[in-house]
């Protein structure tokens, strides 16, 4: 199957290489964005000590309580973020109902990195079929929550260490409020879907969320420092990150918005997995998701897995995003029934 691999290869080079706008930003610590000083004299320790309390921590940096000021309107929700980042395009949140029923079933679903407004719709209309509602959520700095000179999402994964810190946890406490409103309509059976970035998203969400029934996760890694140093689709990202960091150091760094840390948390808690990947994935390397799949396997979560010959672009092509959709609809179908 070499010739399959090389083929797959070389489409998934062609397809970043044909991403617009992609930029290579400078290296920041950019500490003030957790609670550090912009000009702090010992980065690293104050990293050190700043993972350590988070990781000990994780259940009240991951806390938020509902949104005061949800508004519905043309099947867009809108509400305040929990997070104030210095943008406040940001700081109000976008995300599109797909309404199937009134009650039941509802799967909140994240987007790739760099997703436009209208990616993902044909996967909520699919859930819709199935009788599962559906809520697109944008990620921070993206889509309608870009900011100025910014067509990219380049804050929520950058070489800025801090505000990726930051822009990643506001992820998930956005994710959290979305859950509290459809709560709030009645809707009851809860799960999440997330691709690439918005797997990560979802999964330490889904680690962190107890109303959470069932995920699935399109594309699965260790770390997220992992991803970025060692993957096709963040070149961009960790030029300017590895004259000052080591691939060791970021994953350090980066572990709590990572979805390693959290497995445990899933032991006993009868979620229902499914991880979907790419064994040819230059992104997310197949070495990184069979640890994710092994620590998982290892801790006794029950999970299922769906593992195709392409690659990361073309897990989102045809063929094989007509099996990922069958069987990421029939999953949640399954497990929210």
């Amino acid at each position: 199957m070499a010739w399959l691999e090389q083929k797959i290869r070389r489409y998934e080079h062609m397809r970043w290489a044909q991403e617009p706008n992609r930029r290579t930003l400078p290296f920041v610590w950019g500490l003030e964005h957790i609670g550090g000083a912009a000009k702090e004299t010992e980065p690293c320790a104050f990293l050190d000590h700043f993972v350590e309390d988070t990781l000990a921590n994780s259940d009240a940096w991951y806390s938020t309580e509902a949104a005061d000021d949800y508004e519905l309107r043309d099947d867009v929700l809108t509400f305040t973020s929990t997070v104030e980042s210095p943008w406040a395009v940001n700081n109000r949140v976008h995300a599109q109902f797909f309404r199937a029923r009134h009650t039941g079933p509802a799967v909140v679903v994240l987007a790739q990195w760099n997703a436009r407004w209208e990616e993902q719709t044909d996967v909520c209309r699919w859930l819709n079929q199935l009788g599962i509602t559906a809520m697109k959520m944008s990620l921070p700095y993206h889509d309608r929550r870009a900011i100025p000179d910014h067509p990219r999402g380049d804050h929520l994964v950058g070489p800025n260490v801090g505000l990726t810190l930051q822009a990643n946890r506001q992820a998930v406490l956005d994710v959290k409020r979305c859950l509290r409103w459809l709560e709030q309509r009645g809707y009851d059976r809860l799960g999440i879907l997330g691709t690439s970035i918005g797997s990560s998203i979802a999964f330490v969400t889904m680690c962190h969320e107890p109303a959470l029934r069932a995920g699935a996760f399109l594309h699965v890694a260790t770390y997220c420092g992992d991803v970025v140093a060692s993957g096709l689709t963040t070149m961009n990202v960790w030029e300017s990150m590895q004259a000052k960091l080591s691939q060791e150091d970021i994953r350090h760094y980066w572990s709590p918005i990572s979805p390693f840390p959290y497995i445990s948390r899933l032991h006993g808690s009868g979620k229902k997995i499914l991880a979907i990947s790419g064994r040819y994935d230059p992104t997310f390397w197949s070495e990184y998701t069979n640890a994710f799949l092994s620590e998982i396997r290892k801790g006794g979560v029950e999970f299922e897995r769906l593992s195709l010959p392409c690659g990361h672009y073309s897990l989102g092509a045809a063929p094989f995003k007509y099996v990922v959709g069958f069987r990421f609809g029939t999953f949640l179908f399954q497990a929210l029934a």
